[in-house]
């Protein structure tokens, strides 16, 4: 059998499926997950699909020293139609995973092959993908280095896994606005530096900031730029729209915004509704601005967890302005309503963005 055939061993006891309506964002892991090496002699080799379990991986390993891991984000869900498995843009995540490798030096996966090997573990593990409203089947893949080496260089041997987490909607009661923190004192991600990367490192940094806006009574933190703060970048880990005096505006990609898979969609869409939308640079002093000026209709965040996360209070300076009467607006909860609806195969897919896998 060759090194590049993909092998798969099925467990030989089922887990039990969690109840639907109670569950939350990545605490359950389903039955398998897949798993491949790389080494420079081979390049990547050995796919897997085994059994869902612990690994064995040397103290010394480079990835718990120096940090040098990546990862990705997606959804699997269910047809309303016909049961079918349905992804979002897969290929788009895929190609971020080997962007932001390429920035953290990590060997680049092809594409293609990737995508197959993560339907043919969709297709084991399909009973795990929950059907019912606002639910989806989370899928995690993140590549680590592995080789036993203290020196500050490059890993030679690294692992790709993919694990998947069947998880609940997010919002439990409807979309709710949330409330934001102006982050000045902390950085997200420097010019230069990794933040248009998924790598863990951006992440945990962000805790600390996030303190700060759980102890002032705040959902999240907006992000500004490490060099003037002075103008927007993310909120939280999604990226950020604003709607003034009937335009959309978001802050134009960087090297420390990543780009969103639900951002660039976001934008498609709202030009194919005939609106107008800015990419620029966003200062938060026009943003507070705006509000004065009775023109700030809306602000919204996109990922993949929530889809569109409606903001309804900013804090800065020690100002707070209620967005929208603290009430969802209505652009976001149409944008929600299609881009939930296109994933579930309510809403026709006019922009050949879904990919659905045969698990006959």
């Amino acid at each position: 059998m060759s090194e590049h055939t993909l092998e798969i061993m099925k467990c030989t006891h089922e887990k039990t499926k969690p109840d639907p309506d109670s569950l939350v964002f990545g605490t359950v892991f389903t039955d398998h997950m897949f798993i491949m090496d790389y080494s420079e002699e081979k390049g990547w080799y050995s796919p897997r699909i085994i059994p869902y379990q612990p690994l064995t991986l040397d103290p010394a390993s480079m990835v718990f020293h120096y940090g040098q891991t990546v990862f990705e984000g997606l959804k699997a869900y269910r047809s309303k139609e016909d049961g079918t498995i349905r992804l979002f843009r897969p290929d788009m995540n895929i190609k971020r995973l080997n962007r932001s490798s390429e920035r953290l030096t990590i060997p680049p996966v092809d594409e293609e092959q990737l995508l197959s090997y993560l339907k043919e573990l969709l297709i084991i593990d399909k009973k795990w993908i929950p059907e019912k409203e606002g639910t989806s089947l989370y899928i995690r893949p993140f590549i680590i280095s592995t080789e036993p080496n203290l020196s500050v260089a490059p890993s030679h041997s690294y692992k790709l896994m993919v694990i998947l987490s069947p998880v609940g909607a997010y919002y439990k009661e409807g979309m709710s606005p949330v409330s934001i923190l102006v982050e000045e004192r902390y950085t997200r991600a420097a010019p230069g530096g990794t933040g248009t990367a998924k790598t863990a490192g951006n992440y945990c940094s962000a805790y600390k900031a996030q303190e700060r806006a759980t102890a002032k009574q705040k959902s999240q933190v907006l992000w500004l730029d490490a060099s003037e703060k002075k103008y927007v970048e993310e909120v939280g880990s999604m990226n950020v729209f604003f709607k003034i005096n009937g335009e959309i505006v978001t802050p134009k990609l960087n090297d420390s915004i990543l780009d969103g898979v639900t951002r660039n969609s976001v934008i498609q869409v709202l030009k194919d509704w005939g609106l107008t939308v800015k990419e620029q640079q966003v200062e938060i002093e026009e943003i507070f601005q705006a509000h004065r000026d009775g023109v700030l209709e809306e602000v919204f965040g996109t990922g993949t967890a929530a889809v569109i996360s409606p903001v309804g209070q900013l804090e800065w300076n020690d100002e707070n302005i209620t967005i929208h009467n603290n009430e969802t607006g209505p652009l976001a909860q149409k944008l929600y309503n299609y881009l939930t609806d296109l994933h579930v195969g309510k809403e026709e897919d006019r922009f050949g963005w879904i990919v659905e896998i045969d698990n006959d």
